[in-house]
């Protein structure tokens, strides 16, 4: 995989993260890369909670990753703690190239750092190709998900 560095993402990360997000059929609809001020707020929010980790994959001083992963603990399952993992993205150059693999077992790994017993994530019915490649690591389609939209 070469030199790859996974770290905390800082406020100059973040055009070439919202560039990420947007750049699928989904994330065209729903992201604004010409507007950074929310983006940079949001940032500053998650870097101030503890139970948030917003992290880039950097290769060659270039962002070529993203995901989020949440820590969050519970009174379910005898009061177990769980991650959830949002947001990953990888660059189009990168895809195929095992980063995405990388990513998620770091999350992973972060998650037992954490001492929780679940990981869990969710992916848009739309994209089955994530579908495949999280039950290739190990991840049970076993729940419905619901939103709502406010």
């Amino acid at each position: 995989m070469g030199d790859l560095e996974i770290r905390a993402a800082v406020p100059d990360d973040i055009p070439a993260v919202v560039a990420m997000l947007a750049d699928d059929p989904l994330g065209a609809q729903r992201e604004s890369p010409d507007d950074l001020g929310p983006y940079l707020a949001a940032l500053e929010r998650l870097s101030a909670d503890p139970n948030q980790r917003l992290v880039v994959a950097v290769r060659e001083g270039r962002v070529v990753g993203t995901l989020q992963l949440t820590i969050v603990p519970g009174l379910s399952r005898r009061g177990s703690t769980r991650s959830i993992i949002e947001g990953v993205r990888v660059h189009a150059d990168e895809r195929g190239s095992g980063l995405g693999t990388r990513f998620i077992e770091w999350a992973i790994e972060e998650s037992r750092r954490e001492n929780c017993q679940l990981v869990q994530l969710t992916s848009d019915t739309a994209r089955t190709d994530a579908h495949r490649f999280y039950e290739r690591l190990g991840f049970v389609a076993s729940h419905v998900g619901f939103k709502l939209q406010l």
